[in-house]
């Protein structure tokens, strides 16, 4: 699967540049359950006796160290008892070698390769968990429980033992634990492939024994225990992308999340993760709502701030440079001739099978296209890198495998005179550079969304959201996205028909399907870039929030979708600036 990678990669030089610090911000508030609950005993124990005959679900929180998911998903937990559900939460007691919180910044590969991760970072991650979960009262279901030492044996065989060059496509019984893997290891690195990283194959060997390890514990819960639903955030990854297949291969319902750009939202999908489902949903769930001026305009108004970011929680590139005109004087680019916009991915993000891409992964599409580029000397292509790779919000992972640099050493140093690169330190503004393109290519972004409102023609070669939505050029293969490509530049933008329907489509992918918790209040100073804003147990019964209600209802029952009916009930966010006002 990434083979390609591999052999781009290699072309680079053996000093890559280093990511600049990331600044930490202070830490967030934390919920004092027990001191919500204390305002209503009552009606708590009344719903803790109640839930003991209910519906069973599975809070699979597992990391408990991650405070931006333990807040809400511990919410959720007290939201769904008050409705008459028996909640279980799962918790890592250091049974995991290599996880999804684990970073090459504060976990040397060496470190985690001997499986040091315990005294690290286990400790800390633990004591999170106890502080977010255990005033909750609710029942937590530790890892280590659920592993026998037979399974710990096979799990530490297996991952000794399998060649390194078939672990990530390694499937346990129909579960793709090699892919999950070295998806986990991807992340680690913030590469694209581990290919001459330090103690790359020990790092893998980590993940990949710590995935067996989820798989077999998981397989172990739902012998003795069954449960209507199961909540991860992510679904990918090790370990929630391995917990989320063994569920569905035994047909259990579950449900994969993550907080969404808009703040105090969420985004929720049922039975995969929304990195899949979001490009696999019916066209009907949102061509056939209710429309009319005033949607339009709101949809507008907030794609406008979105080149700010000041209505988000997570952003980048905030605040950018439009003057396209200094830019052109900088650069050279000549904007009286035909520009081709091309947006990159972070390299290692969410490094999955799609089976829709055109190419094996993001870099192959990257190499790919500037090749084709160069041999047309007609066009020029500005490539914008991902402004993610030096500078993510919220401390996230930084990307070692710079773009830029790959796309140098493609050309021996020299790039094309068609062709030109804004870093991703740049702070020229994404929005302002697209503007001025004939059309844009994409591989992942999100950003096809914003673009298509506005008019541009987007070209589609990989797992973007947008696609299929009958608004872009997909290509389905590399032969389909080189003929795109030769049809370039276009004659015209796209049509008012198609504009319109890309309008609607971001009022649903912004407004319905980032789903509003007023009670994440935002706390941009700090980390999580939220606090739970609850007072009392009341806060959290049903009819309170109509965006909690919609969370409980899909996870109860998979027929109901996470889709915020924000045409009908209103833009939350300008509820909020009413009241406000008020």
């Amino acid at each position: 699967m990434f083979t390609l990678l591999k052999r781009v990669l290699r072309a680079l030089p053996a000093k890559v540049h280093s990511a600049p610090p990331v600044v930490s911000k202070r830490k967030g508030e934390m919920p004092d359950w027990a001191r919500i609950i204390a305002t209503n005993p009552g009606l708590w124990d009344e719903s803790v006796r109640k839930s003991a005959q209910g519906p069973r679900v599975l809070m699979a929180t597992v990391v408990g160290g991650y405070p931006q998911f333990t807040l809400l998903e511990s919410a959720l937990s007290l939201a769904l008892t008050l409705r008459g559900v028996r909640v279980d939460t799962l918790i890592c007691d250091g049974a995991l070698f290599g996880c999804l919180r684990a970073k090459i910044a504060g976990l040397s590969p060496e470190q985690l390769a001997a499986h040091d991760i315990g005294h690290v970072m286990c400790k800390g991650c633990q004591g999170s968990a106890r502080a977010v979960f255990d005033s909750t009262g609710l029942n937590q279901v530790h890892l280590s429980s659920l592993l026998s030492a037979q399974d710990e044996e096979s799990a530490r065989h297996l991952a000794q033992t399998v060649p390194v060059d078939q672990i990530d496509s390694y499937v346990l019984d129909g579960i793709p634990v090699g892919e999950h893997s070295m998806a986990g290891a991807l992340r680690y690195f913030g590469v694209g492939d581990i290919a001459g990283q330090r103690c790359a194959e020990g790092v893998l060997r980590a993940y990949f024994e710590s995935g067996l390890r989820t798989a077999y514990a998981m397989r172990n819960l739902l012998d003795q225990t069954a449960y209507d639903a199961i909540v991860t955030n992510h679904g990918i990854y090790t370990p929630h992308g391995i917990i989320n297949a063994v569920a569905r291969r035994r047909n259990i319902h579950t449900v994969a999340w993550n907080l969404a750009y808009r703040k105090q939202c969420a985004i929720f999908s049922h039975n995969d993760t929304y990195h899949h489902t979001l490009m696999e949903e019916p066209v009907g769930l949102w061509d056939a709502m209710d429309w009319s001026p005033a949607h339009e305009a709101d949809i507008m108004a907030y794609l406008d701030s979105r080149r700010g970011g000041k209505n988000d929680w997570i952003w980048f590139n905030r605040d950018g440079d439009s003057d396209m005109d200094g830019f052109s004087r900088d650069s050279g680019i000549d904007w009286s001739r035909p520009v081709i916009g091309m947006l990159t991915n972070v390299v290692w993000d969410a490094q999955l099978h799609y089976p829709a891409n055109a190419f094996e992964n993001m870099l192959d599409w990257v190499m790919q296209t500037v090749d084709y580029f160069a041999a047309r000397p007609d066009l020029q292509l500005l490539i914008r890198v991902h402004p993610g790779e030096l500078a993510p919000p919220g401390g996230q992972t930084v990307s070692r495998q710079p773009v830029a640099e790959a796309i140098h050493s493609h050309f021996g140093g020299t790039l094309p005179k068609n062709i030109f690169i804004i870093r991703p330190e740049s702070k020229v503004s994404t929005y302002a550079a697209m503007d001025r393109c004939n059309a844009v290519i994409i591989y992942g972004t999100k950003t096809g969304v914003e673009l298509t409102a506005q008019g541009s023609p987007v070209i589609v070669a990989g797992e973007a959201w947008i696609r299929n939505k009958g608004l872009t050029l997909d290509a389905t293969d590399a032969d389909s996205y080189f003929r795109i490509l030769d049809g370039l530049p276009f004659a015209e933008r796209l049509d008012a028909g198609t504009m319109g329907r890309a309008r609607k489509y971001a009022y649903h992918f912004f407004f319905r399907r980032m789903v509003p918790v007023p009670f994440l209040d935002s706390t941009p100073e700090a980390w999580p870039p939220y606090r739970i804003a609850v007072d009392t147990l009341d806060e959290l019964l049903p009819g309170v929030s109509p965006g909690l209600d919609i969370l409980c209802d899909g996870i109860l029952d998979e027929a109901r979708p996470f889709v915020y009916p924000a045409e009908i009930l209103g833009r939350h966010d300008l509820q909020q600036s009413e009241a406000v006002a008020s």
